[in-house]
């Protein structure tokens, strides 16, 4: 049987994928608390994405998002790594900016482990990436408009989107 380079190099993309899911999976967290999810993205969903980053780029006047969405339509595939946003229940902590975890609730901000937790899951997945020697970059512009489309299944508040590549040349490097 003979496999394409294309096919052989899209295989490589998705098992490198899968091994960045495992990354942030196992990456350490917080008193122990996983609130870390992941997915993978390709083909006609991952380009349905770039459109949206698109149409965000023109209304909101980002133009950053019109560069990384075509990025993203170039890319073979896109993986995302978020958190849901809860609380370790520690009462002498404040990373978070407020007096403890009771107080962080009520005002409505963000667990400081969660956000880092999410950091030290990113970082992992892209040392994975790197370990395979594939071209990747972490786009938070990905992640806020996967946020708003709602892309994820569970309650994420906070998402990375980072997308691969296998080509000659690195498609993530030349930024303007």
């Amino acid at each position: 049987m003979i496999y394409s380079s294309q096919a052989a190099e899209m295989a490589a993309l998705l098992q490198t994928a899968q091994k960045m899911c495992v990354a942030a999976r196992t990456a350490p967290k917080g008193k122990g608390v996983d609130n870390i999810v992941t997915a993978i993205i390709t083909a006609g969903e991952k380009d349905a994405l770039a459109d949206e980053m698109d149409r965000i780029a023109e209304r909101e006047g980002v133009e950053f998002f019109k560069r990384d969405a075509e990025n993203i339509r170039k890319a073979q595939v896109l993986v995302l790594i978020g958190t849901k946003v809860g609380q370790r229940g520690i009462g002498y902590c404040g990373f978070c900016g407020f007096k403890n975890c009771g107080d962080q609730s009520k005002k409505g901000g963000r667990c400081s482990f969660d956000i880092m937790d999410l950091g030290i899951a990113v970082g992992a997945a892209v040392s994975a990436a790197a370990d395979d020697r594939v071209d990747n970059r972490i786009m938070f512009s990905v992640g806020k408009t996967a946020i708003d489309q709602k892309i994820m299944d569970e309650e994420v508040e906070i998402l990375y989107g980072i997308p691969l590549a296998a080509y000659g040349k690195n498609i993530f490097f030349d930024r303007v």
